[in-house]
C-alpha cells in the first residue's frame, strides 16, 4: 500500500479539501475530486467524501495513492450491493454483513465499511456494538439511539449475547461436540496472527463445536463461541488441525473436494440477545453465503436454523 500523509500549514487552511489535495499531490483538481468520491481520502482519521469541506490548520490528511498494486482511480469501483436488513425496529437494525467489507472505517483503506453503509441507510451515525473480520460474513447488530446501543454493548459485554457461526474446515477427526479453551496471544512470529495455547501467557478464550459433517475432504462445524476475542474461532480451529477454508492467514486450503474457498469461510449465521426496549429475547438469522453454502450442498447436510443449541452434558474439553 502506497499512501500520502501530510498536516494542514496556513496556506491551505479553510481550503476545500479537493483543493488542497490538488496543490498538495500536483495534480489536477478533478483527480483530487475523484480520490474522495472513492473514499482514498481521510481528514483527521476519518473518510471524507465531501469535496468541498473545508480545512483547518493542524489536521492531518492522508490519501490512499495506491492499494493492492494499483490506484484506487485504476479500475471502476465495483458495484455496491444493497444492504441486506435482516430485522429493523426503532431501537436496533441487524444487518447481515458481506464478506470483504469491514465493519468499520480503517484509515488507509479504500471502500465503504458497514457501519458507513449502515449510517448511510439510517440517515445518522450508527451505534456500532460488535465487529465481524473483514472476510466474515453473517449477522451485526447496531443500535439506532445512543440508549439503544449502550443496551445492547452490554449484552456482549455481559456474555449475554449467543452467537451461532459456521465454518468449513480441512478434513480432521474430531469428537462430535467438544470444548476449546486456550488463552490466545499475539503470535511474535507471525504478524496480524493469534496462537491459541496454554504454552503462553494469553488472554482466556472459550469456544464450543459440533461437528455437522466430516469428510474425507472437508469438515463442516457449528461454532458457539463463548467469549469474543480477536481472531477467536480462527485460532481456535487451526490449534485443533482444521484451519478454517481459504483462510490464507491461518493455513486454510483454498479448494476442498473440488470446490472453491475464495474467503475465509466463516459466517456469523445468528444471534440471540435481549432486546435493548423490553429485555425479551430477540434472534436475529443470517442466510448462509452461498461460497459456503455449496460445501453444505455437496456434504448433502442442511445449515442449522432456529433456537441456538447448546452442547449435551458429554462435551470434551480441548
Amino acid at each position: 500500500m502506497k499512501r500520502r500523509t501530510f498536516r494542514v500549514e496556513a496556506p491551505h487552511a479553510s481550503l476545500p479539501l479537493a483543493e488542497a489535495l490538488a496543490a498538495e499531490l500536483g495534480v489536477p483538481r478533478d483527480e483530487a475530486e475523484r480520490l474522495v468520491g472513492v473514499g482514498a481520502v481521510y481528514v483527521a482519521g476519518r473518510r471524507s467524501r465531501d469535496a468541498g469541506t473545508r480545512l483547518t490548520a493542524g489536521q492531518v490528511v492522508t490519501v490512499v495513492l495506491e492499494e493492492g498494486g494499483q490506484s484506487p482511480l485504476a479500475a471502476a469501483p465495483a458495484p455496491v450491493s444493497a444492504l441486506r436488513v435482516l430485522h429493523e425496529d426503532e431501537d436496533v437494525i441487524a444487518v447481515d454483513k458481506p464478506a470483504g467489507m469491514t465493519a468499520q472505517p480503517t484509515e488507509g483503506r479504500v471502500g465503504d465499511s458497514l457501519v458507513d453503509r449502515v449510517g448511510e441507510h439510517l440517515k445518522r451515525p450508527a451505534g456500532l456494538v460488535h465487529r465481524l473480520d473483514r472476510e466474515t460474513s453473517g449477522v451485526t447488530v447496531f443500535g439506532k439511539t445512543p440508549k439503544a446501543t449502550t443496551a445492547l454493548a452490554e449484552e456482549f459485554r455481559e456474555g449475554h449475547a449467543r452467537k451461532r457461526y459456521l465454518a468449513a474446515v480441512g478434513p480432521v477427526e474430531l469428537p462430535s461436540q467438544g470444548v476449546i479453551d486456550l488463552p490466545l496471544s499475539k503470535d511474535p512470529s507471525r504478524p496480524g496472527r493469534w496462537r491459541a495455547t496454554r504454552a503462553a501467557n494469553g488472554i482466556p478464550a472459550l469456544s464450543e463445536y459440533r461437528v455437522l459433517f466430516a469428510g474425507s475432504d472437508f469438515c463442516l462445524v457449528e461454532l458457539l463461541p463463548q467469549t469474543g476475542r480477536t481472531h477467536q474461532l480462527r485460532a481456535h480451529l487451526t490449534a485443533l488441525g482444521a484451519p478454517i477454508l481459504g483462510d490464507k492467514r491461518y493455513g486454510g486450503a483454498a479448494r476442498a473436494g473440488g470446490l472453491v474457498a475464495p474467503r475465509c469461510l466463516l459466517h456469523a449465521q445468528a444471534l440471540e440477545l435481549g432486546h435493548p426496549r423490553t429485555g425479551g429475547p430477540v434472534r436475529f438469522e443470517a442466510p448462509v453465503p452461498e461460497d459456503l453454502a455449496r460445501f453444505f450442498a455437496a456434504a448433502g447436510v442442511e445449515a442449522p436454523s432456529g433456537p441456538i443449541r447448546p452442547l449435551d452434558g458429554s462435551a470434551g474439553v480441548a
